[in-house]
């Protein structure tokens, strides 16, 4: 692409952020860092949802060139290019709409990036600007300096998704990439809030939420693995599998990371049984991770400062259970398997959420002590 082109595509992400930022602008929140920081965790989960719904469009090759459309800045500059091959394949990867579909993606993503790049510059200043004793943790430039790096390397394999042509490993390392994105831009929202204090009890969650999220993470990889498979439909039936318990499966060619979409690694057509594999796997895996989230929700709804997240998360694990039988039996409707990954999604943030409580937040005794006022001398004496 020429320096112009590149400019005008920067532009588009810029345009993004400014959106963001007037929202910021124009919020009644005297904390206007905080406000970014929580606009900006919201664009992202935005933005994963909007990659699910190019993925499962099969869009992920609607302009075959990164980071342009057929080295333009949008598909109405690239159109000639766009209808010659949609009129060759008209059920192509290439068609107008998926052209749209992703650079709009694209520059949803640009947008996201220059709004981490703004709160790592602002948390640059601010510390930089203040002494020692004014720096609080939470306000540490380090945390977005590490987003930054984290948006950078998603960056980068968003590219190699399309310059691999949808190799399946490398599409799930984006879709984990983008998931740790949101993790991590919890983290830091968390870190702005002021929570309830948490009992004491909470402490005893510590071990048990890090599990849950554990959990979770591998339950979205095999979800990733499904979808970038195209197993999503290699069942048709539940609670069986082609009519049994454990169907007839290929696991050693199913789970072989380095191959090509559709191909086993030695080249010849990935079989049925490979994809039953991979979408077995995901399906009983997910009553394991569901079993453990459910009592762990129970648990955090009878600690203080920890109530709304575990009644949030018992809400979203129901709704994935339901999105997720209901795409098996109205065979993967669009809008159900959007909604499905969002709820994916939202559990990781509630997770994320639920281990940052039981760690940091303050619990009753932490918060009387610093509504004490110090106790001194003077206060032990009072009439010397």
């Amino acid at each position: 692409m020429t320096t112009p082109m590149l400019i005008q595509l920067g532009s588009m992400g810029v345009l993004v952020a400014v959106l963001a930022f007037c929202v910021v602008w124009v919020s009644s929140d005297t904390n206007k860092y905080r406000k970014l920081v929580w606009v900006t965790l919201f664009l992202t989960f935005d933005l994963i949802m909007f990659g699910a719904f190019t993925r499962l469009t099969d869009s992920g090759l609607g302009c075959p060139d990164w980071p342009g459309c057929y080295g333009h800045s949008n598909p109405l500059q690239a159109h000639e290019h766009i209808s010659a091959a949609q009129e060759a394949m008209p059920t192509g990867p290439v068609t107008v709409m998926k052209a749209w579909i992703e650079m709009t993606h694209r520059y949803f993503a640009m947008g996201v990036g220059v709004l981490i790049i703004a709160l790592m510059a602002i948390a640059w200043i601010r510390w930089f600007k203040s002494t020692p004793a004014q720096r609080q943790p939470k306000f540490s430039p380090w945390y977005p300096s590490l987003l930054f790096f984290c948006v950078c390397l998603q960056g980068a394999f968003g590219a190699w998704t399309v310059t691999q042509k949808l190799q399946p490993v490398i599409v799930t390392t984006h879709l984990l990439l983008g998931l740790t994105l949101l993790a991590m831009m919890t983290w830091l929202g968390a870190r702005q809030n002021d929570h309830a204090p948490v009992a004491a009890a909470g402490a005893g969650l510590v071990k048990p939420a890090m599990i849950g999220l554990v959990l979770l993470v591998i339950q979205i990889a095999l979800g990733g693995w499904v979808s970038t498979n195209y197993a999503a439909l290699a069942c048709t039936d539940f609670p069986l599998c082609h009519g049994a318990l454990v169907p007839q499966m290929d696991f050693a060619n199913g789970f072989t990371l380095w191959r090509h979409l559709g191909m086993t690694a030695d080249g010849d057509f990935l079989t049925f049984q490979a994809l039953t594999a991979i979408h077995w796997t995901h399906r009983s895996f997910a009553f394991v991770v569901i079993a453990f989230i459910v009592w762990l929700a129970w648990k955090a709804l009878h600690m203080a400062g920890l109530k709304n997240t575990g009644r949030w998360l018992l809400i979203i694990v129901g709704l994935q259970l339901l999105t997720g039988l209901s795409t098996i039996y109205f065979n993967w409707p669009l809008a159900i398997a959007v909604v499905h990954n969002g709820g994916a999604a939202l559990l990781l943030v509630l997770l994320v959420m639920l281990n940052y409580k039981a760690r940091l937040a303050p619990g009753p005794n932490q918060v009387a002590a610093a509504a004490s006022p110090p106790v001194t001398a003077d206060r032990l004496n009072p009439h010397p």
